[in-house]
């Protein structure tokens, strides 16, 4: 794979640029981390669309993904190299994606560095919080990445439509909510913030496709069933959140995510972009030789316990 060298990660996003050995490549430019028009395998072009310009084969996404996959981790090292903090938002419509998505990004990083919150319903003690103060608590420390399964943008959406805040408090979020950010970011936390954007007629198919899969069953929750109900309403709702919270330090960037494939791999294209970074992928390891067997007698198997094997 062939690297170039890339813009260096502000001084704003805090850190210090590590020191590259001499000789090495880099990572290839932001620009080209646009998803190519072919996907490369054994040498061969597989076209990342079908003929009809629209479907997505599993063999093209599979082997982008792959690609992907190695450049996450590349940019999760140099942001451990760099001592960044990154916070990557996730919100959108219920059924529009947003956890597929975080699992293919956390798939192939370690989750030493990188985490997913996804904060439960308030207890009655943190009511009675600042209300970001449970999200302050899960902000990154240097050289760390979070993925909010949903936020403090709760209170913009659910709570909002469902009548779980009041006036004030709602018009207390958007007033505070654009400077809590402009706060985050000035103290060096680069935070990225995506909303699913998945039409009425896919959201329906997927809620019966969740109705009829025992295994999917339970991620209709008695909140996704309101929602139906009241789709105006959360749009109403998203516009207005969207016009007091898409500011310049922290813009709101929209998936289209009726296909779910492509909008992972289009979210995971344009995280990478986001945090520019360089390819610090060590030297190739040498094993050395395993210790020599002086004597050493191992206890009997009958000993231990083993977990039973059905397959």
């Amino acid at each position: 794979m062939r690297k170039q060298k890339s813009d260096p990660a502000p001084a704003s996003a805090g850190g210090v640029k590590p020191r590259l050995r001499e000789g090495r490549n880099r990572r290839p430019e932001r620009d080209s981390l646009a998803i190519p028009a072919t996907a490369l395998e054994g040498g061969h072009g597989t076209p990342i669309a079908d003929q009809d310009g629209s479907r997505l084969s599993t063999k093209a996404y599979e082997a982008e993904l792959l690609r992907l996959d190695v450049e996450l981790v590349k940019w999760e090292e140099w942001i451990k190299a760099c001592g960044l903090k990154v916070v990557a938002i996730f919100e959108g419509r219920d059924a529009a994606g947003k956890g597929g998505a975080i699992k293919r990004i956390v798939e192939p990083l370690n989750p030493r560095y990188a985490r997913v919150v996804a904060l439960p319903a308030p207890t009655e003690r943190e009511k009675t919080q600042w209300y970001f103060q449970r999200y302050v608590a899960n902000l990154p420390a240097a050289g760390e990445v979070v993925l909010l399964d949903r936020s403090w943008y709760n209170r913009a959406g659910v709570e909002r439509v469902m009548g779980f805040c009041t006036e004030d408090e709602y018009q207390e979020f958007l007033r505070s909510c654009p400077e809590f950010e402009r706060m985050l970011v000035r103290s060096g936390i680069i935070l990225i913030k995506y909303w699913f954007s998945v039409s009425d007629a896919e959201q329906e198919r997927r809620f019966q496709d969740r109705l009829e899969d025992p295994t999917k069953r339970w991620k209709l929750s008695p909140m996704d069933v309101e929602s139906r109900s009241r789709w105006i309403d959360y749009s109403k709702a998203k516009d207005e959140m969207f016009a007091h919270t898409d500011i310049k330090q922290a813009p709101w960037w929209v998936v289209r995510s009726d296909n779910k494939k492509r909008a992972r791999l289009n979210v995971i294209n344009h995280l990478l972009s986001m945090v520019p970074y360089e390819d610090l992928t060590p030297e190739p390891i040498v094993l050395p030789p395993r210790q020599k067997d002086t004597g050493y007698v191992r206890p009997p198997m009958e000993d231990q316990t083993f977990i039973p094997e059905p397959y």
